[in-house]
């Protein structure tokens, strides 16, 4: 067993172990907006307090778990770094050289698991990369998200190739390529839409969203993104990842980008609105949905967060953004929408809540440290995951109440999961299963 050592702590899940009681079936959870209505989740853990499992996983990875039944599904990259004089001269023209890594080979692996046990089920190699482009220190070339239905996970490597396999044996069904320069890696994931598979691919040089038939692979559609004014192509770049909404009568798709947030029609790509949110560009956060609203980041250098209405048509920029807020908002997390308010943390670990209606800051805290990874929302609380691998459990509500604060080693980027009674945190080593043991 090479790719991943699994230390068994408790032989069951408190509840029961079939896991079809909540998936995780893609990035940030079953609606694609960090909500799980899961119960009875532990409060409290530390290595060694309610870890049900941990599995020490090879290779690096920044891709979140996804979890469907009883099976748990991870990406990772086995890499292999060139020698110094070799990465100064294959940075030499890199418009950010000091942000990024650069490996000569890199093989890309797809891990499935028994997530009640954590006993390896199959560990196999999809892609394989010769001197690839360089990615950033803060991701990785296994950054993406998979997407599993029964039968099939998808997995998507941005520019380097996007895969269908069987999710009982691994096995690669088909594979496609859709291209872009994406300067420090891809990060976008995927996102299931009836028979399709929706691909965002915001390069420096092209910007699109396409759509390919997930039983071949084959381009169903593929609609390019609004002009961006920008000097440069290191800033028309982004990643975030689609979001499925249906409202105003339709289903939606919510894309944010260099620049501008678009909806489009899923089944044939066709925009229906398009928002203009200023200058800002590699937008990571995904965005989120309620009150007949879309909330969203808008992305590096100063990001706001904005809320705009989804009943337009067309340019709407100066009639359908209802308010915007300008401090302490994150450029890597994506905001939470629960009931009526709207939780988000700052990159640097300020944690805000807003009203979802009127946009007034009911609190801020100082939670501290660096936060990437999304919180999620369970149990009547919201989780915020810090870089150093701490999780602070507050209280939902419109006033502060911190529950817990829970130190695991390691580095924490990649968001967690949520299935049934259990929560998945990998850090850049390991991933654990938190839960209650009886």
């Amino acid at each position: 067993m090479r790719w991943i050592r699994v230390i068994l702590i408790s032989a069951g899940l408190a509840g029961g172990a079939s896991g079809n009681a909540g998936d995780w079936p893609q990035f940030r959870g079953p609606r694609g907006d960090g909500t799980s209505d899961a119960a009875g989740l532990a409060l409290t853990w530390s290595e060694t307090e309610n870890v049900l499992w941990r599995a020490q996983v090879a290779g690096h990875g920044r891709s979140s778990p996804v979890v469907l039944g009883d099976r748990l599904w991870l990406t990772t990259a086995e890499e292999s770094l060139p020698p110094p004089e070799l990465v100064a001269v294959r940075l030499r023209d890199h418009p950010d050289p000091g942000a990024v890594y650069v490996a000569s080979k890199v093989t890309l692996r797809l891990l499935c698991l028994d997530w009640t046990t954590g006993k390896l089920r199959y560990d196999k190699e999809v892609l394989r990369l010769v001197r690839p482009e360089p990615v950033h220190r803060l991701s990785s070339y296994a950054t993406p998200t998979p997407a599993v239905e029964p039968g099939r996970v998808y997995c998507d490597f941005g520019a380097w190739g996007t895969l269908c396999l069987d999710a009982d044996s691994g096995r690669v069904l088909w594979e496609c390529q859709l291209p872009a320069d994406h300067i420090i890696g891809p990060a976008s994931s995927p996102v299931l839409f009836r028979d399709l598979l929706v691909l965002v691919r915001d390069g420096a040089d092209v910007q699109y969203v396409a759509a390919v038939d997930k039983h071949t692979g084959r381009t169903a559609w593929k609609t390019d993104r609004p002009p961006i004014e920008a000097a440069t192509g290191n800033e028309k770049k982004s990643y975030s990842t689609p979001l499925l909404i249906e409202a105003a009568g339709r289903w939606q798709m919510i894309v944010p980008g260099a620049q501008w947030v678009c909806s489009y029609d899923p089944p044939t790509g066709e925009e229906i609105w398009r928002v203009r949110h200023g200058r800002n560009f590699s937008v990571a956060p995904r965005p989120v949905f309620g009150h007949g609203m879309v909330y969203l980041s808008t992305g590096c250098p100063a990001p706001e967060l904005w809320a705009i209405r989804v009943d337009g048509q067309g340019d709407v920029s100066r009639t359908h953004v209802a308010w915007r807020a300008k401090s302490s908002i994150p450029s890597m997390s994506s905001p939470l929408v629960v009931r009526g308010e709207i939780y988000c943390i700052s990159d640097s670990g300020i944690a805000s809540c807003f009203d979802a209606q009127t946009g007034q800051r009911l609190w801020r805290e100082r939670i501290g440290e660096e936060h990437i990874a999304s919180p999620i929302y369970a149990d009547g609380k919201v989780y915020f995951f810090s870089r150093e691998a701490k999780t602070t459990v507050i209280q939902a509500g419109r006033e502060f109440v911190k529950l817990a604060e829970n130190q695991l080693e390691g580095a924490l980027i990649a968001t967690p999961a949520v299935a049934a009674e259990a929560i998945f945190l990998r850090t850049d080593e390991r991933l654990y299963c938190i839960g209650k043991r009886r």
